[in-house]
């Protein structure tokens, strides 16, 4: 599971990235920066529902925050 989360994490990374590179090279002519950016919400919120449906399944456990 951690290897997934992390590979989408890189994932919505380079998708931001990608965004500010089409913001920069197109000027605002075409709507690459726009599906770029909606791509990167789309794999935010699927990667928030799996980690979701991954706890609720019993896959992962919370550690919690030890406050000694």
């Amino acid at each position: 599971m951690k290897i997934f989360v992390g590979i989408a994490f890189t994932l919505i990374i380079a998708s931001l990235a990608s965004a500010l590179f089409f913001l920069m090279r197109d000027k605002g002519r075409s709507n690459r920066t726009v599906q770029a950016l909606a791509m990167r919400v789309g794999l935010s919120v699927t990667l928030f529902l799996i980690v979701l449906g991954a706890y609720k399944l019993g896959w992962i456990q919370p550690t919690g925050i030890s406050m000694r």
